[in-house]
């Protein structure tokens, strides 16, 4: 296992964590958890032609989690000595003496824990010099201003290259951890024009360096982006067929996972309440997650909390088959933990079919969304409203870009309304979906 970048060897944060297991023995913990982990990285910034920014970051961590009975404290620190890491228990401790009793609390149930260890291939070092990043930036954001000339001006070309690991253990006698890596390039780019000034960007992210796409594509697909979002106009108030690009669509899974996990359910937060077994999507909907795909970005063995990941349905034929919980939410629930303890796993919507201008097609006359402004969700009641840009689709061509409108809904009717889901997949992280193609939704403008 590449270990050369870490300023800590895999067996040493073993040794850790194993050490601060057994201090909290010895200080009276009835359980404990521990997670030790370091991370470092580049980044650095282009901004027309000139270097901007060039950044590094490093660090490390021990965090700890006491229990005395169900009573639960916990504390963290970034130093590794022994006295550190000493105080640092004590002052978990201390907090779970004057926390109240939680029946819910303590760590994963022994039988959830993972007992072996897929090798995921998640971890990919890049050795880039900082020269060689910016030439990379520069070329990347080059390829945006080539576009067209009235690209005048840029927010710059990035290039971003991450590495951490982590070991966690519990007092039940689990230890497990891993290296993982995460690189990126992006670019941003303003183009003018007698109607004004528009923006737009793209970017690329990937756990091997050899996996992103290549600056120049990057760099082209940023200027056409916002090349076509000139002369832009407004929509009159209408209801429409609204066409999520895949970037978005993405965000509307995410939607749904937030309404099915532990946390809104148990605390009754959702709109999605009691929907086990219920049909939310139309039955062509399918939700898959799938944990053990090689190099990918939200691929893992155990959860954040030890418990074993699995392949599972969460949607089958448009009706929910799981939710998303925690050891702790499920208790609240009186279920068991899905292994989503610090999120989901890789996935996976498949598409109906369609290519993106298969969909256009499909959609007739209507809204393509490229962009949502705001935060305009309300996850109890599940009424969504949004700031958008985009283009109004007619005759399955586009028409003419728009901005300064407002698409709403519900989501839950949003969800049923689903009619095509594209095979224009971004892989870029938990969730893979393409362009979602929704029935009728209203846009209000002028």
């Amino acid at each position: 296992m590449p270990e050369k970048h870490f300023s800590y060897s895999d067996t040493l944060l073993r040794d850790l964590a194993g050490k601060v297991l057994d201090l909290a023995r010895k200080a009276g913990a009835t359980a404990a958890e521990v997670e030790a982990s370091e991370g470092f990285g580049q980044s650095v910034n282009v901004r027309k032609g000139e270097v901007e920014t060039i950044e590094f970051n490093k660090d490390k961590g021990v965090g700890v989690t006491a229990y005395l009975g169900q009573r639960r404290g916990h504390a963290s620190t970034s130093d590794f000595s022994a006295e550190a890491l000493g105080r640092t228990v004590d002052k978990a401790l201390a907090i779970a003496r004057f926390t109240a009793e939680d029946d819910c609390a303590g760590l994963a149930d022994a039988d959830l824990l993972a007992q072996e260890i897929p090798q995921l291939d998640l971890h990919h070092p890049w050795d880039l010099p900082v020269d060689a990043a910016i030439e990379l930036a520069r070329t990347c954001e080059a390829a945006a201003l080539a576009v067209d000339g009235c690209i005048t001006n840029s927010e710059g070309a990035g290039v971003s290259v991450q590495e951490s690991q982590f070991v966690y253990a519990n007092s039940l006698g689990f230890m497990g951890g891993y290296p993982g890596s995460r690189h990126s390039l992006s670019c941003a780019v303003i183009a003018e024009d007698k109607s004004g000034m528009q923006r737009d960007y793209w970017y690329t992210t990937a756990r091997e360096a050899g996996d992103l796409d290549s600056p120049e594509s990057v760099g082209r697909r940023a200027g056409e982006r916002t090349v076509r979002r000139l002369n832009a106009r407004k929509l009159a108030t209408r209801q429409c067929p609204v066409l999520f690009e895949a970037p978005l669509a993405a965000g509307l899974i995410a939607s749904f996972v937030s309404a099915v996990s532990g946390g809104h359910l148990y605390r009754k937060s959702s709109f999605l309440l009691d929907s086990l077994g219920q049909l939310v999507f139309p039955d062509f909907v399918q939700i898959q997650e799938r944990p053990f795909i090689v190099k990918g970005l939200a691929s893992a063995p155990f959860d954040s909390e030890g418990v074993a990941t699995r392949d599972r349905d969460v949607v089958k034929n448009g009706m929910v088959q799981g939710y998303f919980l925690s050891t702790y939410s499920a208790r609240k629930l009186g279920m068991k933990s899905t292994g989503n303890a610090g999120g989901n796993h890789n996935l996976i919507v498949p598409s109906t079919g369609e290519s993106f201008d298969e969909l256009l097609q499909k959609m007739g006359t209507g809204l393509l969304a490229t962009e949502l402004l705001g935060h305009g969700l309300n996850l109890v009641t599940g009424d969504y409203s949004r700031g958008v840009a985009g283009f109004w689709v007619e005759n399955g061509e586009l028409a003419y870009p728009v901005e300064e409108i407002t698409i709403a809904g519900n989501l839950k009717a949003m969800f049923m309304a689903i009619q095509a889901i594209g095979s224009d997949t971004e892989v870029r992280g938990s969730r893979r979906v393409g362009s979602i193609l929704i029935d009728r939704m209203t846009v209000a403008g002028n």
